[in-house]
């Protein structure tokens, strides 16, 4: 089974928006700057609880979900 990849364009977007970089994101989200690339890159994969942190820090609703952290890359 390959691994899935996902398209984080808009969360990147989002990141940016909120937090300037994305090493200031990954620092409020309690990971390293290299962790937090590894999850954007779909080398790693966010954990549920990661998920809830980072759409609390991005004030992302829950329908807004699977549109930042589902999306399939084509």
């Amino acid at each position: 089974m390959e691994n899935v990849v996902f398209d984080y364009n808009k969360l990147r977007g989002r990141i940016v928006e909120k937090f300037g970089t994305q090493g200031a994101f990954a620092e409020a989200m309690g990971m390293s700057n290299g962790s937090l690339s590894m999850k954007l890159a779909s080398k790693s994969y966010f954990s549920a609880d990661e998920i809830v942190k980072a759409c609390e820090l991005l004030e992302i609703t829950s329908g807004e979900v699977s549109a930042y952290f589902f999306t399939r890359e084509v």
